[in-house]
């Protein structure tokens, strides 16, 4: 370095005390809540199902027949589910595929969408509906032999005392139980003795039914339900 040049002076950093000891007294003063004391956000409770009603209330519960005389279609399920019985109407709840199916059909003809609330409305049209036990079950597996013997000879006696014009069985396998014979889906030879009834038999419409899980998969045997009781009503 020459003579002539000399160091600039280095600049001092000087420390900012502007946070002065009132800043550390308030911040000492705070009060430092323990781990036992902070309050944990509690997570909403999930409403019940069934509102008031405890499952075994709901079991207590059944569903009255939608029956009468001279029906075009009576609908027969295996046994009421929990939630048909605590709405107290046929095929509630997202589970089934019923009232998809009717209305993508038209077999009670509407400018709305149908859904359970609806099974009354039916009743009016010429659709009525039963059960082969009407015993409340959380699944139709909980349903005893006994049970379905004698709600099949109950339900045998109503379709001969109404005499539906068609009886549509909503299961494949809760026919063959009501028969005692295996069958194929469709309308069935057979005819009850005492009643000229058509006897047709469905896929089960439970959203649970692994050969149809589909709502489009089951449409087919609604339509051509509606295709039989024209031709009946026409006498074709």
């Amino acid at each position: 370095m020459s003579g002539s040049e000399q160091e600039s002076p280095r600049k001092r950093t000087r420390l900012d005390y502007s946070a002065s000891t009132s800043d550390v007294n308030n911040a000492a003063s705070s009060p430092v809540k323990s781990p036992s004391k902070i309050s944990k956000s509690k997570s909403p409770k999930k409403p019940r199902k069934f509102g008031d009603l405890s499952e075994e209330d709901v079991l207590e519960k059944s569903l009255p027949d939608l029956i009468r005389e001279g029906l075009d279609v009576l609908f027969i399920g295996i046994n009421p589910s929990l939630d048909a019985a605590y709405v107290g109407h046929y095929y509630a709840g997202n589970s089934n595929h019923f009232w998809a199916c009717m209305n993508e059909s038209q077999l009670v003809p509407s400018d709305r969408p149908l859904s359970d609330v609806d099974d009354d409305y039916c009743l009016s049209k010429g659709i009525g509906f039963s059960c082969l036990v009407s015993k409340t079950t959380r699944a139709a597996i909980d349903l005893t032999k006994e049970e379905m013997k004698k709600g099949a000879e109950q339900l045998r006696e109503k379709i001969i005392k109404y005499k539906p014009k068609i009886a549509c069985f909503n299961g494949k396998g809760m026919y063959e139980l009501f028969s005692g014979k295996k069958c194929s889906l469709g309308e069935q030879e057979d005819r009850l003795p005492d009643a000229e009834t058509v006897i047709y038999v469905m896929p089960s419409t439970s959203a649970r039914a692994a050969s149809f899980p589909r709502a489009s998969d089951k449409v087919k045997f609604f339509t051509e339900l509606k295709q039989i009781l024209k031709r009946m009503k026409e006498g074709t």
